[in-house]
Parts: structure tokens; C-alpha cells; sequence
């Protein structure tokens, strides 16, 4: 460990005079985005609706499969909801001592005691996984809980204005069945090593699941290349860049002591990720379990003193959420552009339906793959319904929600947030700039677990290539803190969403898997209360 630590700062010091060098990096820049520029556009393409309305075509797959995943499984994202709260608290944990041994499939590379449902596949008798059911539902809520909740819903609002709100808790909802099923998936057909470490995702669900081998090794390769650009750019680069610009504008802005100083900031959380990243999912999974709950109470308190600080507008705040939702007439061109809005927010920032959190809840332990898909299903919940309305709530009823604030970008709509909190507490800047620090440092070691799984499933499983994709992650963390690289990091933001292509496909096909895992597990379940 102390090696590779080494090794990443000498790594890190000639990129500091590069990343210095902002006429290089824009050079660099400007040509990265002329030769990747086809594939944002293709990605981010807006398909005229009206003549003021224009929607990006991925939505309609991730809005439409959660839509189906709802009904297929019969409303689990409501029928599920408590019974998924029972399990993170423990209540079914006698269940992972019982089972009939066939509800995880795990690779034949290691030696087995009883064969699973696949014939290719076998299940490890006493390596059930890494982490527990909550360690993984914050693993993977770090990644999604973050910027987005923050900056991304103050433009929402302030384009499609407060009746967005309303869509974008209907998309939270919704996506709760989406991420559901790919997490329910991500346990079935994991792979787990004779030393109890798990490799699971998309990949793996796409390459087993699929009876088209062909077409599931296909559509598995194109989801770990965009997964790992993914990791580096949206995951990483934009992260820290955005956690620079606000600690850099809270310490004086232009004025402050870190004007400058990027590269600095980037190799102090270079190191921190490297030290926790260098762990694997379980270092990773000790941190966001403390991590996640701290930052999430923080903000919804705070969130929730500045509504009842304005408590006599509360009943407004309301009012204008559910008239805007079906206003004929609104700020972004009517009822159809305030649900656009809403539907975007929420799918750019639970990410149901991409896949991503499939890697991270793979890794729990657990007999039942229906267990954590449950689990999972409370992440488009807490971070879209529970966060993102907090978001909009304080934003409304502080008077921010204006037209003139539609075309503000992620640093700058950040402070208007930040501006919105300050009106109710005069410090709290403060605290959001370091709960900001804090979305950006977990959201970029949960988003290292999910790049290094791709990485490993194209290069292989050695620690010579783990430790080559850990040093370069962790490179550009001090390139994203301190270079303008706004290309690349489109360019990576296309990628997380390239990943909902291969995803989407693979979801859809094995969904009848999914239903037969859910049944096997309330079946079980029935049974420990049925003996009670």
C-alpha cells in the first residue's frame, strides 16, 4: 500500500505543472472535444417535442423501463418499501443461515460443494459476500447522493419551475423498480473468488444471464468501457472540480488563499482517496457507512429548519408544486416541459436504470439476490424523493425559483443553493461547503469501485492491473481538481449514460429471473413468520 501511495505522488508531480498549464489543458481540451464530440451529441441528443420543448432521448428508456418494471412486479417499489427497512435493520438476517443454496450464481473458478440453477455457474459454500445489506446501500447511495442533489435540482426548478418537484418524486418512485431489479440481478450472477472477493455488475449479468452469449459478451464489453470512462470523468474529475470551486469561493473566491491552488486541493484528496480505495469495497464500505448517514442528517435538518423557519409559507410552497405540475402555462413552455424537467433530474441523479449501483450491492452478503434488490430499491427514495425535494422545498420557499437562474451552471447554481440556506442560517455556507467536500470525496471512491470492475473484467483479475487502475483514478483527481478539462468531462457524463444502453437491454430480457428470485425470498420469508 505505502508503494502504490508512493508511486501516485510521483505520478502526481509532473501532472502539477500540467495541470498548471492552462493553455495545455485547453489545447488539450478543445482537440479531445473535436474527436469525442459525435458521441456527446449522439448521447445528449434533444428530440424536439414543441417549439420551445426539446427532450434527451435517454430518457425515454429509463422513464419507460421504470414505468414496466412497476407493473411487471406489481408495484414493488411501494409493496416492497417497509420489508426493504426490515432488512437493512437485521430483522431477516435468519434467513442467510436457511435456503436451498440456488439463488446465487458465482464463477467456477474456485472450488465448489452444490451446483446453482446455471450449469456454468457454482455456489461457494461460506463466501456469500463482503459487506452487509446497509454497507451496501451506502456504498451505493455515495455515488448518487452528491452534487446533483445540491446544484442539479436548483436548475431544474429554475427551468421548469416548483411544479418540477412533483415529477421528479414520480420519477424517484418509479426508478425504485428499476433499481430493483438490476441490483436484484447484480447478486444472482456475481462472481466470487476463493478468497470471498466479489465481482459483480452488468457485465456479469449481461455475459451469464443473457441466453445470447454472443449479444451478452457484446453488450457487457460496451458497459465496462463506458463504466470505467465514467469513473474517471463524472465520478471523479467533475467531483472535485465542482468541491475546489466552492471551497475556493467560500475561503474569498478570486481572492482566497487557494486561487491557484487546484493541484494542491487535488493531491490532499488523492491521497484520502487512495488510502481508502486501495482497501477494496470493504475499506470503501467502512468509510460511506459513517459518511453517508452524517451527510444526509446534516442536510435534511438543515433543510428542514429553514422550512419551518418559513413555516407560514410551507402551505404555498405546496400549492405551487402541484399547480405547476399541470400548469397549461409554465416557465419552461408548460405541463410537458415542468415534467421533463422533473423526469431529467431524477434519472441524471439516482441513476436508476444505468446500472452502476448493480456493482457496489453485488458485493453484500447474502443466500437471497432478492434481498438487496429490496435493500436497493431505497435509493431512488432517499435521494431523489427524501434529498432532492428538500432541495427544492428550501429553494422555493426562499424565493429562489426564477426564471433568470435557468442558466446557471453546477458551480454557480451550487452558491444559489448555498445563498438559499444562508437566508435561515448565516453559517451554514460553511457546513454545506464541507458536506459538499464530502458528497464529492464518497461519491469518488464508491465511482473507483465501479471503474475498477469494469477495468477487471477487460484486464483481468491480478493486483498488478487492480493497482495500475487505482494509481491512474487517482491521477486524475489531481487532473480534474486543477485543469479545465470540460470536454473530457462531458465526454465521461455521455459514458455513465451509454452504460443505460447495454443496461436497459439486459434488465428487460431477465426480468422473469428477477420475478422467480423475488418469489423464492418472500417465500422464505413467509416461512420465518409462519414459524414465529
Amino acid at each position: 500500500m505505502k508503494k502504490t501511495l508512493l508511486s501516485l505522488l510521483l505520478l502526481t508531480t509532473p501532472l502539477i505543472t500540467f495541470a498548471q498549464e492552462k493553455g495545455l489543458d485547453q489545447q488539450i481540451d478543445e482537440a479531445f472535444g473535436n474527436a469525442t464530440g459525435w458521441f456527446v451529441d449522439f448521447i445528449f441528443y434533444q428530440i424536439p417535442f414543441t417549439d420551445t420543448i426539446s427532450i434527451y432521448w435517454v430518457l425515454f428508456p429509463l422513464i419507460l423501463g421504470a414505468m414496466y418494471f412497476t407493473f411487471y412486479f406489481n408495484f414493488i417499489n411501494f409493496r416492497g418499501f417497509f420489508t426493504s427497512i426490515n432488512i437493512v435493520r437485521g430483522k431477516y438476517d435468519g434467513l442467510e443461515g436457511k435456503g436451498d443454496g440456488k439463488g446465487i450464481e458465482v464463477s467456477n473458478s474456485v472450488s465448489t460443494t452444490e451446483k446453482g440453477d446455471n450449469p456454468d455457474t457454482v455456489r461457494v459454500e461460506g463466501h456469500d459476500g463482503e459487506v452487509s445489506h446497509f454497507q451496501a446501500l451506502t456504498a451505493a447511495l455515495s455515488a448518487t447522493v452528491g452534487l446533483g442533489n445540491i446544484a442539479g435540482v436548483a436548475i431544474a426548478v429554475s427551468i421548469g419551475g416548483a411544479g418540477a418537484t412533483f415529477w421528479m418524486i414520480v420519477a424517484g418512485f418509479l426508478g425504485m423498480a428499476s433499481k430493483f431489479v438490476e441490483c436484484t440481478l447484480g447478486v444472482k450472477y456475481r462472481d466470487i473468488e476463493a478468497d470471498g472477493t466479489v465481482y459483480g455488475g452488468p457485465m456479469y449479468y449481461l455475459t451469464k444471464g443473457l441466453k445470447n452469449k454472443t449479444l451478452g459478451k457484446i453488450l457487457a464489453g460496451f458497459f465496462a468501457i463506458f463504466v470505467i470512462g465514467g469513473s474517471f470523468g463524472g465520478g471523479n474529475m467533475f467531483q472535485v472540480n465542482q468541491a475546489f470551486q466552492l471551497v475556493e469561493n467560500i475561503t474569498g473566491g478570486k481572492e482566497s488563499f487557494l486561487n491557484g491552488y487546484g493541484w494542491a486541493f487535488g493531491v490532499v484528496m488523492a491521497f484520502l482517496v487512495g488510502i481508502v480505495i486501495i482497501g477494496g469495497i470493504k475499506k470503501i464500505a467502512k468509510v460511506t457507512d459513517k459518511i453517508v448517514p452524517f451527510m444526509v442528517a446534516i442536510y435534511v435538518a438543515a433543510s428542514l429548519y429553514v422550512i419551518f423557519f418559513n413555516y407560514n409559507m410551507i402551505g404555498d410552497a405546496f400549492g405551487q408544486i402541484f399547480s405547476g405540475a399541470f400548469s397549461p402555462e409554465g416557465v419552461a413552455g408548460g405541463a410537458v416541459g415542468v415534467l421533463v424537467q422533473g423526469f431529467r433530474r431524477a434519472a441524471f441523479s439516482n441513476e436508476a436504470g444505468i446500472g452502476s449501483a448493480s456493482i457496489a450491492h453485488s458485493a453484500v452478503k447474502t443466500k437471497y439476490a432478492a434481498s438487496e434488490g429490496l435493500v436497493a430499491l431505497l435509493e431512488p427514495f432517499i435521494d431523489t424523493v427524501v434529498v432532492c425535494t428538500m432541495t427544492a422545498l428550501v429553494l422555493i420557499i426562499t424565493g429562489n425559483v426564477t426564471a433568470e437562474n435557468a442558466s446557471l451552471n453546477d458551480a454557480q447554481a451550487i452558491l444559489l443553493t448555498s445563498g438559499a440556506f444562508e437566508s435561515a442560517i448565516s453559517w451554514f455556507p460553511y457546513v454545506l461547503t464541507v458536506a459538499v467536500v464530502l458528497f464529492a470525496f464518497s461519491s469518488m471512491i464508491s465511482w473507483s469501485y465501479y471503474g475498477f470492475q469494469g477495468w477487471s473484467y477487460l484486464f483481468g483479475r491480478s493486483k498488478k492491473m487492480e493497482y495500475t487502475y487505482k494509481v491512474i483514478f487517482c491521477v486524475f483527481v489531481v487532473i480534474g481538481s486543477a485543469a479545465s478539462l470540460g470536454s473530457v468531462i462531458g465526454f465521461s457524463d455521455a459514458m455513465v449514460f451509454a452504460m443505460m444502453v447495454p443496461n436497459m437491454v439486459g434488465l428487460i430480457l431477465l426480468a422473469p429471473k428477477v420475478k422467480g428470485e423475488l418469489k423464492k425470498y418472500t417465500s422464505a420469508i413467509k416461512g420465518i413468520k409462519a414459524e414465529a
